[in-house]
């Protein structure tokens, strides 16, 4: 294939950056997308580093950006609602929780995923109302666009997402230049960066921008114009349905002072933005007296994040959690979790498996219990199950999972082995179980957990696995999913060890009080050797479904996954995308495109056809662009064929559009 102008400019902007590599591995290089960052207008002086890239935020156009559309999220928002609390201690409608996350490091940060299950991969979306994509260097850039996986799993569960401005301490490489560089203005008095800002987030589709600006040495004009400069970002971004925190840290003196509380030196910044991030400094009283100033002001207290740096000690960090959200009184405000990735990042690189990542976060979400209806008061970690309602956006039919957390060691469908490397892709992760895990017996309590040594579709699955001597209620979605005549539930499921009895849970009610069970209606599973799948009309149920949840009862060792769950009224196939294209290549790597599918696409599926007439899955995406590297020629091939599906929510597949890729 002869090279596009396309490939040319990449490559040569790839040498420019990595010096050392001859030209193949630049042009290589320069195929992978990664997600993006920027100064606000000026650089450091000197060359950056191996693999980072400079760019100005003030000169970025959407036009010019050549991997916007793998970085575009596409998945929407969506709406949540709250269900009766799991247990008596969660409260809706009181504290929230931001999280702020860095999932990679700022530069080289893949932007669909990479080959490794080692990641990040959070689920318990249920507890968060804010994500704040955290990261930013002097060495590399300060303000930070999410990439698009992460945009497009958090939307599936409604949690807006952030990106991130991060002005950092001089003691860290920060230069008030670049503060004085974002809020400069044009001829006119506005903030040009504002805009820019505005854009951005418009065109990689994620919810607004966290601003930091921690860099030292301003004066009271440098302050006016930071508050200018938040006023007009947020009337911008409000008429696009974006927003904006601000985090305590420069004054409206301009200088750099964190004050642990909303007061006069901070408030017209909070007043500017939607809400504030309290640093850790905060003290019982700052936060009683910081709510009480917010309610006077017009404005919620839970506007106030009161952080708590969890990034070195994550279940083990000593916090004052009564001032926050005690559990005798109302929350005074809500929670700024700071690198709650802690989960991963303090395993050592040998128990990094997906179940040990999960175990982990499991433990912090959940509590030392594992089990959001069952809190245990002795735990001296306040984990967010216990203040926190949960919430989901399990609303509308059809609805399925098949329990895909975003990476796995390796690829299944229908129960097949279709790739053998271990991935990670947010974008590819379903709507989880909101509450993992509830377990309702009067007996022993089995073990629930996601299982990456099977699974039915994507990499993982759910395993049930102990011992049983009384019925066991394992609860999964709460919904609100409404039923007609012909609406049925779906079950995939097989039974590794022991035997079981199996029954789908349906509530068409709410539970009784915080809590309480669901009033759940038993329905039988037809069970088989293998993995079955096994289709329950909800006969005899009318109005909507509030539970979703199975009924196993057996007695002994039991060892029983599920692979999938579906509820719909009637199934159908996507159509086809259209105009499968390669846009850029370098031996075998690359860039590639399609035009979408009409109609509702849950995401894409890109497998190889091998000669000897088998599939090789080689990646999915929510995008409508792929890169696709290290493809190497099969004996006796000439030419590499490439399928492209879309896959409906169903998980039903169209049929393929092909290209081909000449060796």
């Amino acid at each position: 294939m002869n090279p596009t102008r396309r490939t040319v400019l990449l490559a040569a902007t790839a040498a420019a950056l990595f010096p050392g590599l001859p030209a193949k591995a630049a042009e290589t290089a320069a195929l992978q997308p990664y997600a993006t960052y920027w100064y606000p207008d000026s650089f450091p002086s000197g060359t950056p580093g191996t693999g980072i890239t400079w760019r100005s935020l003030k000169a970025w156009r959407a036009a010019d950006d050549t991997d916007l559309a793998f970085n575009q999220a596409s998945v929407p928002l969506a709406t949540r609602f709250t269900p009766t609390p799991v247990n008596t201690t969660a409260r809706s409608g009181q504290a929230r929780i931001q999280s702020l996350v860095s999932f990679d490091p700022t530069s080289s940060n893949p932007a669909q995923g990479s080959a490794t299950s080692d990641y990040y991969a959070f689920g318990h979306w249920a507890y968060v109302d804010e994500l704040v994509f955290w990261g930013g260097s002097s060495g590399e850039g300060l303000i930070l666009a999410p990439n698009a996986p992460v945009v497009d799993a958090a939307h599936r569960h409604g949690v807006p997402v952030l990106g991130n401005i991060f002005l950092p301490p001089v003691a860290y490489g920060g230069q008030l230049q670049w503060t004085r560089d974002l809020v400069q203005k044009d001829a006119a008095g506005h903030y040009p960066l504002a805009a820019q800002l505005v854009a951005v987030a418009a065109a990689y589709g994620f919810d607004g921008w966290f601003v930091n600006a921690e860099t030292g040495g301003g004066d009271a004009a440098l302050g006016a114009d930071m508050l200018g400069f938040v006023r007009e970002l947020k009337s911008l971004a409000a008429a696009r349905g974006q927003r904006v925190t601000w985090y305590d840290s420069m004054t409206v003196s301009g200088s750099v002072s964190w004050q642990g509380a909303l007061n006069s030196r901070n408030q017209a910044f909070f007043e500017a933005a939607d809400d504030m991030f309290v640093d850790f400094r905060w003290t019982a009283g700052s936060l009683a007296s910081s709510g009480t100033l917010a309610q006077q002001l017009g404005r919620s207290r839970y506007e106030l994040w009161a952080g708590v740096d969890v990034e070195a000690n994550g279940w083990n960090t000593s916090e004052n959690w009564d001032a926050i959200v005690p559990r005798t009184s109302t929350h005074i405000a809500s929670i700024g979790l700071y690198r709650p990735e802690w989960t991963r990042n303090h395993l050592p690189s040998e128990q990094r498996a997906p179940e040990d990542f999960h175990a982990a976060d499991d433990r912090f979400w959940t509590g030392v219990s594992l089990d959001p209806s069952r809190p245990d008061g002795t735990d001296g970690w306040r984990a967010p199950a216990v203040s926190i309602a949960d919430r989901s956006t399990v609303t509308s039919v059809p609805f399925a999972s098949v329990f895909n957390t975003g990476h796995g060691l390796r690829w299944y469908e229908e129960g097949v082995v279709t790739s053998g490397t271990a991935w990670n892709h947010l974008g590819l992760q379903d709507r989880l179980p909101s509450r993992q895990w509830v377990v309702r017996t009067e007996g022993e309590r089995p073990t629930v957990s996601f299982d990456f040594s099977d699974a039915w579709r994507g990499g993982s699955s759910v395993l049930v696995s102990g011992s049983m001597d009384q019925p066991v209620t394992v609860d999964l979605y709460a919904a609100r999913l409404p039923i007609s005549e012909d609406t049925v539930v779906e079950l995939t499921h097989r039974t590794d060890a022991g035997e079981v009895d199996v029954e789908l849970a349906v509530a068409t009610g709410e539970p009784s009080a915080p809590g309480a069970a669901p009033p759940y209606t038993f329905l039988p599973v037809t069970a088989g050797d293998g993995w079955q799948t096994s289709t329950v009309r909800l006969t005899g149920l009318s109005g909507t479904v509030h539970a979703l949840g199975v009924r196993l009862t057996g007695s002994g060792p039991l060892k029983w996954r599920l692979g999938g769950l579906a509820v719909y009224d009637t199934t159908g196939t996507p159509a086809a995308p259209s105009d499968l294209r390669v846009t850029a290549a370098s031996g075998g790597d690359l860039r590639l495109a399609w035009n979408p599918a009409p109609g509702a696409v849950r995401h894409y599926t890109l497998h190889r056809l091998l000669p000897d007439g088998t599939w090789r899955f080689l990646g999915g995406t929510c995008q409508r662009a792929f890169h696709v590297g290290g493809l190497r020629a099969e004996q006796g091939e000439t030419e590499a064929r490439l399928e492209l599906r879309a896959v409906g929510e169903l998980y039903t597949s169209s049929d393929p559009v092909t290209v081909t890729h000449p060796w």
